[in-house]
């Protein structure tokens, strides 16, 4: 047997491979994929605020008849035809769209209206689409109206047989209403929804000035508004969102304390409103756990009972349990407080942007300008084209037997058109309405339908020009549709705004009790419990009250309330505002904390403190400077907590702050210098200016004497101590009144280089608690302290190691040290 020969085999020209880059095609495809996920899938466009699945699905049930005023369809009807014409990429991601659009929970102005089960805010799944069925809102319709004006661009769907829009035509800025949220290839979008009232009138706001503030869209739009309400925490958040188009708010759920009637069970707390996305169930069964676990203590039983009429969850407390306190743990520990994170990420011109308020807002705005204009130019166009055709119709009416004639004389249709064309001047339209028109338009009351007709047409020709004209003439065109679009869909706000978040503090969890605060004079910060100091008769050697460092000396000490704010006063006369519970709370022997830490002081240190627990407008503070001027503020000018502090008063050259009191308006004050002198008048002679004055001059010193304390003549005697360890207690009536500017009267005899630390008015069921520079601290009864004149030197206060001094003194109340004090405290004054 023979062989054949093999012929070679020949390699097709389509079938040649070529070597590439691996990194090169790795490289162009991630591209290519990310882009394709980032502009047809996750990302929605600024102009509508859809993705494609949402935009098909509202156009494939538009386009199927499935509006507001039909019948319902069955949902797996509406998604074949969606899937078989615009979105072939599987039923679940179309079905998952248009349930999600059904949930009120989910939208605050929904799309689709649905029958059935569509889900629940624990999380359940909504029923096959077989069982449900679905129509368009009318709010949906908004968005699609005028689509078929030739207002947006068509491209031909994914086989080329049909045609579909590639943006829809949008009456309402439904991203910033509807908020999204979606994740692409190295991005994402999380926008939050807000009130369709409060964004038309941002709309109309940016119409107006395209230049407004964040802070005048801030009073627009308050911030954002969820569909399932809540609270929202201050406003900051909301304006960096607006700023820069990305941050973060925080939301609370709505609760309630409901008390127990007649002490036979414990509270209740009573959960109506949840923030946005939070998962009820599964918040509820964490919340179990965590009571299992004993993370929060003092829930006896949870009810979930919710209904469609809203949510309400109840928390049945065991007896003697602080609801406010498990109401703020529920609050700290659980989702009942949530953070929603934003990223005003959108498609813009085909490419992904991050855009603020002004960016949607002025996107938004070109769009409807661009869609009116269209849809003017459509309206103007079949307005005139019309027109033409009723002036075809007149000129037959008017001319009617000749028209009869010519056309029973044409044997054909077309013979009778071409005759119609060259006997009357008319063109090809107009002619064939004329052999369309039936016999009854022959009648007068027609022929006047007709005429009516022609006038209306060109008077909307007129209008449709005249806005056409100008792009103002359009934006009034947009502050109609605008106005009308919330009047027909606008609701009231559903989410609260907290303008000041400390109207939901944490503070319920502190126990509201006096404690001693103490400040050395490298400005370190500690608060004790009052309690810490026994009491001991005068002359003893106290108690180490404080370690400091070999060049730190303990400054001033003074009493208040956990509760209360403290108004710290700096050297150069600046204020900074901060809570007692604030200060972390130390050993007696620490030092303390450095206050530069809690505060954002500016190459300056605290020299005086006030304990405030409310800003009365009935109430002023004196000022008192080193170098003896007097500055008198109404107490409500310091109402606004400020983090970077500001200015109280305004200070001379070389001089400082050195002491402040707390004044209801008419009282007498005495003004103590560290030499001793003491100077009485009333404070009338003190006129009331505002913040960041200087002030007029409240003594008059000799030499090197400054000021070291002023005090109002109230309770029952002046307290005066010496920084060697000195004091006394003098009657008022040792003082007789001078003029405000004078050097008054000798308080105080002082040893050699002994100075005046402190001057007090105080009761006599009063107790201090002294404190040296090197920390050590005495608690001594008013009451050791003799009754002597003044000009005398006193009794020993304590006795004091060698080159030790008494530096402050606090005054602790009879219900200061019994512990229920919640009043105003007073403060020690430093050395000078």
């Amino acid at each position: 047997m023979t062989s054949k020969k093999e012929a070679p085999v020949t390699v097709p020209e389509t079938h040649r491979t070529e070597p590439i880059s691996i990194e090169h095609e790795m490289k162009t495809s991630f591209i290519n994929y990310a882009m394709s996920v980032i502009i047809s899938r996750a990302i929605p466009d600024v102009r509508d605020g859809l993705k494609p699945v949402h935009r098909r699905s509202l156009y494939g049930m538009w386009d199927m008849g499935n509006t507001s005023d039909k019948p319902t369809r069955k949902s797996a009807r509406v998604v074949g035809d969606v899937m078989g014409k615009y979105h072939p990429h599987g039923d679940a991601s179309i079905y998952d769209t248009i349930v999600k659009m059904a949930q009120p929970f989910s939208y605050r102005h929904m799309l689709v209206q649905g029958q059935g089960n569509f889900g629940s805010i624990d999380g359940d799944s909504a029923a096959a689409s077989r069982y449900t069925e679905v129509r368009l809102y009318p709010y949906a319709e908004a968005l699609l109206e005028d689509l078929d004006k030739e207002t947006v661009e068509f491209k031909p769907n994914y086989d080329e047989s049909l045609q579909e829009p590639t943006v829809l035509p949008a009456k309402i800025p439904n991203l910033l209403v509807n908020g999204t949220d979606g994740i692409a290839v190295g991005m994402a979008t999380k926008m939050p929804p807000h009130n369709l009232k409060e964004v038309c009138s941002a709309v109309e706001a940016y119409l107006d000035n395209p230049e407004v503030s964040v802070e005048d869209l801030l009073r627009i739009m308050p911030g954002p508004d969820f569909p399932t309400g809540g609270i929202l925490m201050g406003v900051e958040g909301v304006k960096n969102i607006y700023s820069t188009g990305q941050g973060r708010v925080i939301v609370r759920g709505v609760a309630e304390i409901e008390e127990s009637e007649g002490g036979n069970r414990g509270d209740r707390i009573i959960v109506t409103e949840l923030p946005y996305q939070v998962n009820k169930a599964q918040w509820i069964g964490g919340i179990a756990e965590m009571v299992k676990d004993k993370k929060i203590d003092g829930i006896s039983d949870i009810r979930d009972e919710s209904d469609k009429e809203g949510i309400r969850v109840v928390f049945e407390l065991r007896k003697g349990t602080m609801a406010p306190v498990i109401l703020n743990n529920l609050y700290k520990n659980t989702a009942l407080e949530s953070s929603f994170w934003t990223s005003n990420l959108a498609i813009v011109d085909g490419q992904p942007k991050v855009l603020n308020l002004h960016g949607l807002l002025g996107h938004f705005v070109q769009h409807r300008i661009e869609v009116i204009r269209r849809r003017s130019e459509f309206d103007l166009k079949k307005a005139q084209e019309k027109v033409h055709i009723l002036n075809g119709l007149l000129i037959a009416l008017s001319k009617i037997d000749a028209i009869i004639k010519a056309i029973r004389a044409s044997d054909t249709v077309d013979n009778a058109r071409n005759a119609l064309i060259a006997q009357f001047g008319l063109d090809e339209p107009q002619a064939n309405a004329i052999l369309q028109m039936q016999l009854r338009r022959l009648a007068a009351l027609e022929q006047k339908k007709i005429t009516d007709e022609k006038n209306d047409l060109e008077a909307e020709i007129r209008r449709l020009e005249k806005i056409l004209e100008s792009e103002a003439n359009i934006k009034d065109v947009i502050r109609q549709e605008t106005a009308a679009v919330a009047e027909k869909f606008g609701d009231k706000r559903r989410t609260q705004i907290a303008l000041d978040t400390s109207e939901l503090s944490t503070e319920d969890l502190i126990e509201d009790k006096a404690v001693l605060v103490s400040i050395t004079s490298a400005n370190y910060i500690k608060r004790m419990d009052i309690d810490t100091y026994r009491k001991q008769r005068r002359g003893g050697h106290g108690i180490t009250g404080m370690t400091t460092k070999e060049e730190d000396l303990v400054d001033s000490v003074f009493t208040a309330s956990m509760k209360d704010y403290l108004l710290c006063f700096t050297n150069n006369g600046r204020v900074y505002w901060l809570k007692v519970y604030q200060i972390p709370e130390s050993s007696r022997i620490a030092k303390g904390k450095p206050i530069v830490n809690l505060l954002n002081l500016k190459d300056e240190v605290v020299t005086t403190v006030i304990p405030i627990r409310e800003f009365r407008a009935d109430q002023y503070l004196i000022f008192a400077t080193k170098l003896g001027q007097t500055i008198k503020i109404q107490l409500d000018e310091f109402s606004n907590p400020r983090s970077t502090g500001t200015n109280a008063i305004r200070l001379k050259d070389n001089d400082r702050l050195v002491d402040v009191i707390l004044t209801g308006g008419n009282n007498e004050l005495i003004l103590t210098s560290r030499f001793g002198q003491s100077l009485r008048f009333h404070e009338d002679f003190i006129r009331i200016v505002g913040r960041n004055a200087q002030g007029v001059r409240g003594m008059k010193l000799k030499g090197d004497d400054t000021i070291v304390a002023i005090t109002l003549l109230e309770k029952d005697h002046l307290l005066t101590i010496s920084d060697v360890g000195f004091g006394k207690r003098s009657e008022f009536d040792e003082f007789r009144g001078h003029g405000r500017g004078t050097m008054g009267v000798r308080n105080m005899l002082l040893e050699r280089d002994a100075v005046v630390i402190e001057s007090r008015a105080v009761l006599d069921t009063d107790e201090i608690i002294a404190m040296t520079a090197s920390g050590i601290v005495i608690r001594i009864p008013v009451s050791e302290f003799r009754i002597i004149g003044r000009g005398t030197k006193g009794v020993r206060v304590m006795k004091l190691d060698e080159k030790d001094k008494v530096v402050g003194i606090a005054v602790v109340s009879a219900e200061m040290a019994s512990g229920n004090g919640n009043g105003d405290g007073e403060a020690g004054k430093p050395e000078e």
